[in-house]
């Protein structure tokens, strides 16, 4: 493996990581949702990895496979008075956990500022390379 696929690698893994925060983005404003435009509740949604050769090499890297949507079901909360209430009174919410998503959310954002330090660290190492040579 080439020095060179260290960027290829950690790139794919920081536009990987970057999509996940923007699924926990999206899932984290929709916490207290209770109806989407088409009229059903949000589902959470996450994102699936998938390993992806990088170049010639044995490297490989990840890319982002699918997202999907939790088949958890919503909360339902007791609320007669509001309009999108079913015939027993409940309001379905949105199945979407705040704890779990915040969680998520840390996590993505550790591997995003591992893997641009991974790339900082190659790039300095390439540099201090090229001033042995001189």
């Amino acid at each position: 493996m080439s020095m060179f696929s260290i960027f290829d690698i950690s790139s794919s893994a920081v536009s990987a990581q970057a999509q996940r925060l923007n699924v926990v983005a999206s899932n984290l404003a929709n916490v207290d949702a209770v109806a989407g435009p088409d009229g059903k509740t949000y589902k959470a949604r996450q994102v699936v990895f998938q390993t992806t050769p990088m170049g010639d090499d044995s490297a490989a890297g990840v890319k982002v496979s699918a997202i999907q949507e939790s088949d958890v079901p919503g909360r339902k909360v007791h609320d007669p008075s509001n309009p999108l209430a079913d015939a027993d009174g409940y309001v379905t919410h949105s199945n979407v956990n705040p704890v779990e998503e915040m969680v998520n959310m840390i996590s993505a954002s550790r591997s995003y500022q591992n893997n641009v330090e991974v790339m900082n660290t190659a790039k300095t190492l390439l540099l201090k390379t090229l001033q042995m040579g001189q």
